[in-house]
Formats: structure tokens, C-alpha cells, sequence
């Protein structure tokens, strides 16, 4: 047996899961940092990664509990109506929960608690996710303009995002258009689809309530948490 250890934690704006994207990359500008474990803090270790503009998250769905598993799941991309095998999706439902996110490195810097912290954009990851590898990205094994998409091939259509009256100058703009770009990517699970709900979800040191009607997600209020 394999015991892995995290190397280090993921500090990122989803306290919970509802509302994190559903791939890494398609929100870009979605901050995050990697904040590493007390042994693992030695800067050697990262010695020329500054070189590149992305790197490989190899990290652990700590959220999934399950004693066993399934060789389907149901993918979100299909209405999750249909099934498809385990190994030819990225759920998180899997006989090992382990997933593998791209994103780019935004800046390295020397924090005096942490130590070295890699600062990144894209990543699709909750708050305190373990990290148990980091690896760089090269474009000339790793880029394959050629790839069959299978099933995944079409793209999510993105949803008109309405600001309602007092939301969008509850954040700095910068922080408004990162939510924008999120919450048209249609947070909500697949099967649901009723325009007299209102959702709720936490982003950073907010919270945002919206409905969504014809392809058209309003929003209803963003508060500050206390």
C-alpha cells in the first residue's frame, strides 16, 4: 500500500463545494495559493518552477466519503441521466480520490509564516484541499491540439449574469467580474433546473444568493460575512 502525505494545502475562495467550477481553467482569473506543510517548506524545493506558467495539482477530493465504489457514475456534461464509466470521466466518486487540476502560476513569493507560497489562477478546488504533488507543466508533452474530447467535446454554454439592484458595488470590481465569470458557468448541479429557486453560495468573504430563469442567472443580493 501507498501512504501519501500532503505536501501542502490549498487556500482558495469555496469554504464548501456548491459552486466551485467544474474544471480547472475556465475561470481564469480565480485566485488561489498553495500554502505547503511545515516540512516541505524549503525553498530549494522550488528552484527554478518560476521558469514556467503552469503546473500539475495532483490533489485529494477530502470532501467524498465512500466505503465502496462504482464502475458508473452519472456526469454532469450529460444531464446526469446517463452513465458512463468511472474511468472515462473526471468525477470524484472514483476507487481512489484523487484528482489532477492544470493552472497557472500567478507569482512566488516568501510569506514570514508560511514560508515559500505559490500563487495561482484557475484553480477548481476547495478551500483546504490537500495537494500531495507538484508538478511542472511542458507544452511539448503535455499540449496535444489532436485530442478526441469523447463525450466532453461540446462546452457548457455560458449563462447571462444580471447584477440586481445594490449587488455589484458590495465588492471591488476586480473581485465582481471573477464571480461574474463563475456564476455563468451555471453552478448548479445538472438535474435542477427550477427559476423560483435561489441559491446561495459562499465566495471568500461573501455571500451570494441568485435564481436563474431562460438562461438568465440574476443576482439577488451579495453580503459580506460576518
Amino acid at each position: 500500500m501507498l501512504t501519501l502525505k500532503p505536501i501542502a494545502r490549498i487556500r482558495s475562495d469555496f469554504s464548501t463545494k456548491f459552486g466551485i467550477p467544474r474544471q480547472s481553467g475556465i475561470v481564469p482569473g480565480l485566485r488561489a495559493s498553495l500554502i505547503f506543510e511545515e516540512e516541505y517548506r524549503n525553498p530549494d524545493a522550488l528552484r527554478g518552477l518560476g521558469d514556467f506558467s503552469h503546473i500539475w495539482l495532483i490533489w485529494g477530493f477530502s470532501e467524498v466519503k465512500r466505503e465502496s465504489w462504482s464502475p458508473t457514475v452519472r456526469p454532469p456534461r450529460l444531464g446526469g441521466n446517463a452513465r458512463m464509466g468511472v474511468f472515462a470521466t473526471r468525477s470524484p466518486y472514483r476507487p481512489n480520490p484523487i484528482g489532477l487540476s492544470s493552472v497557472r502560476i500567478d507569482k512566488i513569493e516568501k510569506h514570514p509564516d508560511y514560508g515559500m507560497v505559490i500563487h495561482v489562477l484557475g484553480a477548481d478546488l476547495m478551500d483546504g484541499t490537500p495537494i500531495y504533488d507538484i508538478k511542472p507543466y511542458v507544452p511539448f508533452t503535455d499540449l496535444h491540439p489532436d485530442a478526441s474530447e469523447g463525450f466532453a467535446d461540446a462546452p457548457a454554454q455560458r449563462l447571462e449574469v444580471v447584477a440586481g439592484e445594490g449587488c455589484r458595488g458590495v465588492m471591488p470590481e476586480d473581485e465582481w467580474e471573477i464571480l461574474r465569470d463563475l456564476l455563468a458557468q451555471d453552478p448548479r448541479p445538472a438535474y435542477q433546473n427550477d427559476p423560483s429557486r435561489v441559491y446561495g453560495m459562499e465566495f471568500g468573504e461573501y455571500e451570494v444568493q441568485f435564481s436563474i430563469a431562460d438562461k438568465v442567472l440574476t443576482v439577488r443580493s451579495v453580503e459580506r460575512r460576518s
